[in-house]
């Protein structure tokens, strides 16, 4: 049971991956199937066949639209993780103190410990070389 999850969680996965790294390749290949409707329908430049633009300025705008779209779904991602990173536990402490009236109330006290303060370098990496 725990197999076959596992399997269709990767499967999952790799169909999200693939979907999202065929976007642009699917745009492609639906501009050239239907070429003739693009250029006949779509395309902005269809009143001026001297230009040639042959439905391109579609391709480019589908183009630009998925990059964008792209963009703004790694930002929500971002800052999706961003927002729920946590802190781990040894950085803040948390402890009850009596209120004035009696109510215990929750008072959070952040220690914070740098992990490059120096303490735990190595002396001797940092020294000017030898000549």
């Amino acid at each position: 049971m725990k197999s076959l999850f596992n399997q269709l969680s990767g499967v999952i996965i790799l169909a999200v991956m693939l979907v999202k790294i065929l976007v642009v390749p699917v745009i492609y290949l639906d501009y050239q199937l239907r070429k003739d409707y693009i250029i006949a329908t779509l395309c902005e430049n269809r009143s001026r066949p001297q230009l040639h633009c042959d439905g391109k300025c579609y391709l480019a705008k589908r183009i630009a639209q998925a990059a964008k779209e792209e963009q703004r779904q790694a930002e929500n991602e971002l800052m999706s993780k961003i927002l729920s990173a946590q802190a781990p536990a040894h950085e803040n402490i948390t402890r009850l103190q009596p209120a004035t009236f009696g109510a215990m109330r929750e008072v959070v006290v952040f220690k914070f410990s740098d992990p490059l303060n120096g303490q735990n370098l190595s002396p001797d990496i940092f020294r000017p070389p030898i000549c």
